[in-house]
């Protein structure tokens, strides 16, 4: 069998992780390195210095291709929603064949995005559509073949600035790499986590990285909805830093050693470095520590529980909430999260297992790096235009179908030349120049209503 190598790139903000893996004919992977350095040059997972974050890159992948012993000149990366803009959108087409192919699902979708009225200076990173309408039934699973005379689409659409899109790519090639594809980073922790049923019944993935929280709601076929808040786990540090009058280091230990959203039956005291003076330390009680963490967490799940709120779709997520990430690790998360989110279903998720999966890649950290090697192994939504405008769908491997509005015209207008050829050799002589007139009328009528098809 011929394998496939796949490079996937975590850009977090935090973090950069690079992972390795090979796919082969029947879509089965296995993992064969990563890489794992501290982010920099880099802000809540967007570019701030592009010679320092192409070296962090540069250093994860190095140590992946070292595990790895392979090397890869194409990556799939992850973009972070602080700097995307979502929206709805929505588009019709006539099927003039009767029967739906790919061609007039990816006509529609473009459809969609045409109405999206996107700005100039953005460009889609992910287009996905949510539901279908196939004439008057709604909510169909997959139109492909269907016999129909209209198909409607309703698409979410993910956009980021041409310039973040450009910075990012530039750091990716000045570490000698060159991206493939960009996907965004919850959607690819969605694809690493979710179960098929969560996704048919709806719900809620709450991806909480070390300075970013992002939100997904995904229904039926697709994601409906993103959000993003610029809190994670680094906040509790510095709150506890600030609170503590210690320094950032001493602040993350506590964190780790002792944080908790539990209840803290005792006052036992810790002795700590102040901040500013190595030599001077002071006590402080556990409960203090407790509170600091429960005020900052408590918070940033109740701005996410109104964000759900705010989407609309609070009553169509049944299978409840996902939660992953770094911040998950935090004793009592889960117990939290129910009392915040109406006591709906709340569940703590690390990456599904994949072939060679190393033990410590098992982690909710590291959901979106495995999701991005999913993703480029087939793992997406049914349909989506993806960051390169090609339209991908699950019936082909890797890669998608792309056809320009050129194409589709030029198609059209050899179509109509075909039977305006056909209609003159049934056209009786005397009758010649006044059926010539008609069929130029309803040639032109043909393609205005085309184009108003396509628009």
């Amino acid at each position: 069998m011929n394998n496939k190598t796949i490079l996937a790139i975590d850009i977090g903000s935090t973090k950069v992780c690079a992972a390795i893996a090979t796919v082969n004919e029947i879509g089965v992977v296995h993992i064969t390195g990563t890489g794992i350095v501290k982010a920099q040059g880099l802000k809540k997972g967007t570019i701030t210095n592009i010679d320092l974050a192409s070296k962090s890159i540069k250093n994860a992948l190095n140590d992946a291709k070292r595990v790895a012993g392979t090397s890869v000149n194409k990556a799939v990366v992850s973009i972070s929603g602080a700097y995307t803009k979502s929206l709805n959108s929505s588009g019709i087409v006539n099927v003039p064949n009767k029967e739906i192919g790919t061609k007039e699902i990816h006509r529609a979708m473009q459809t969609s995005l045409y109405n999206a009225n996107i700005p100039s200076e953005y460009d889609v990173v992910q287009a996905l559509p949510y539901n279908f309408k196939v004439d008057d039934q709604d909510f169909i699973e997959d139109p492909l073949g269907m016999n129909a005379t209209r198909l409607e689409v309703e698409t979410h659409v993910v956009t980021s600035q041409k310039s973040n899109l450009n910075n990012l790519k530039k750091a990716i090639k000045a570490s000698g790499i060159e991206v493939e594809n960009i996907v965004l980073s919850s959607y690819a922790s969605a694809i690493a986590t979710l179960k098929e049923e969560e996704k048919e019944i709806g719900v809620a993935l709450i991806d909480l990285g070390g300075n970013t929280s992002n939100l997904v709601i995904h229904s039926g076929n697709s994601i409906r909805y993103t959000d993003f808040l610029g809190v994670g786990s680094n906040h509790i540090t510095n709150d506890l830093s600030m609170a503590l009058h210690t320094p950032l280091s001493v602040a993350e230990k506590i964190k780790v050693d002792y944080g908790t959203l539990n209840s803290v039956s005792n006052n036992d005291l810790i002795e700590i470095p102040l901040i500013g003076d190595e030599n001077a330390t002071h006590e402080i009680s556990l409960d203090v520590v407790h509170n600091v963490i429960y005020a900052r967490v408590e918070e940033t799940l109740m701005i996410l529980a109104q964000s759900i709120q705010k989407s609309g779709l609070k009553n169509e997520i049944g299978a409840g909430i996902v939660l992953t990430g770094g911040l998950t690790k935090l004793d009592g998360i889960r117990e939290l999260s129910v009392a915040i989110f109406d006591n709906k279903p709340v569940r703590v998720a690390k990456p599904n297992d994949v072939d060679g999966l190393f033990e410590s890649l098992k982690d909710p950290v590291f959901s979106t790096v495995i999701g991005l090697i999913l993703y480029s192994a087939g793992s997406y939504s049914p349909y989506e235009i993806d960051s390169n405008k090609s339209m991908r769908h699950m019936n082909e491997k890797h890669g998608g179908n792309k056809t320009s509005l050129d194409d589709l015209m030029k198609e059209k207008s050899n179509e109509d030349e075909s039977n305006k050829s056909e209609d003159d050799d049934k056209q009786p002589g005397f009758m010649e120049l006044g059926a010539n007139k008609s069929k130029d009328e309803s040639s032109v009528n043909k393609v205005w209503n085309y184009i108003t098809q396509l628009f």
